[in-house]
């Protein structure tokens, strides 16, 4: 299923600057707080919840309710998210790899994106160990921009960035770290995977994106802010993000307190698939 391009009429380049420049600030809060201690409790579902977190979503809300005045915002440490959403809203995560950054890895994202009627056609993910943001904007391509510890970004270093067609019979797979499954395992032993590069958090999105990766699996339920920033990515990138099954991905789903089933980010699909020799849909 293809994404419409963004409306540009509603989001333009102004704004996308400035979201980007306010997530790069909430990436370099997240710096500031490993450097001089990270305080950490557990949510009711036993996972981790550090200030970092706490200060970057601050920050974002902030700047979207500033930037966007009156489009909702879903952000996944809310004491309340709301339950009706417009043709346009905002998904945050404002810490993507939690227990990554409590253990000192620098395999952890700050996401933000926006989302059109149900597809995500924005998506903005910093990586602030790397010293990098990565940005989309579907129908017109991504880019990968460099920032300072401060917050500060390049605007000379952005580089274009887009899929790879798949090598024949080394195909590279993103996996996750934590959440590697057998049926994950099943899927890139069909298809031929060849090489697999594990890391946390939405950086595997990128690594699909900028053409070091082939496929990213995800075959098990996620929530909707830890996929539509990097979803966005892919597609603005030349990819696809599809359901297992083959189907598209929906956002906006307050029902079901805003899951994903499950979903696979491709680089070139029908290459993918056409290098495994299998049938697509």
């Amino acid at each position: 299923m293809g994404v419409e391009p963004v409306d540009r009429a509603m989001i333009d380049e102004t704004l996308i600057a400035r979201l980007t420049a306010e997530v790069a600030v909430a990436a370099a809060a997240t710096l500031e707080i490993a450097r001089t201690g990270v305080n950490v409790r557990l949510k009711a579902d036993r996972s981790p919840l550090t200030d970092a977190d706490e200060r970057s979503q601050t920050i974002l809300l902030a700047a979207t309710a500033r930037l966007m005045p009156g489009v909702p915002v879903v952000s996944e440490e809310m004491a309340s998210r709301p339950s009706r959403l417009g043709d346009v809203f905002v998904l945050i995560d404002p810490l993507d790899g939690t227990k990554e950054y409590v253990a000192g890895s620098s395999e952890y994202t700050v996401n933000l994106a926006i989302v059109q009627n149900g597809e995500p056609v924005v998506g903005i993910v910093a990586v602030p160990a790397e010293g990098l943001i990565y940005r989309g904007v579907v129908g017109y391509g991504a880019e990968r921009l460099s920032m300072s510890a401060d917050g500060a970004l390049a605007a000379s270093s952005a580089r274009s960035i887009e899929v790879r067609a798949p090598p024949q019979g080394s195909l590279v797979a993103a996996v996750s770290r934590s959440h590697l499954d057998a049926a994950t395992v099943a899927l890139l032993d069909r298809l031929g995977v060849t090489r697999r590069v594990a890391c946390g958090s939405a950086l595997k999105f990128c690594r699909v994106a900028e053409g070091i990766a082939d496929i990213y699996p995800r075959l098990a339920t996620t929530c909707e802010w830890d996929v539509a920033a990097g979803h966005a990515l892919v597609v603005a990138a030349g990819g696809a993000v599809t359901l297992p099954e083959g189907g598209g991905l929906r956002y906006g789903d307050a029902a079901s307190d805003f899951r994903v089933p499950a979903f696979i980010a491709w680089g070139d699909r029908a290459g993918v698939v056409g290098t495994a020799g299998l049938a697509t849909r």
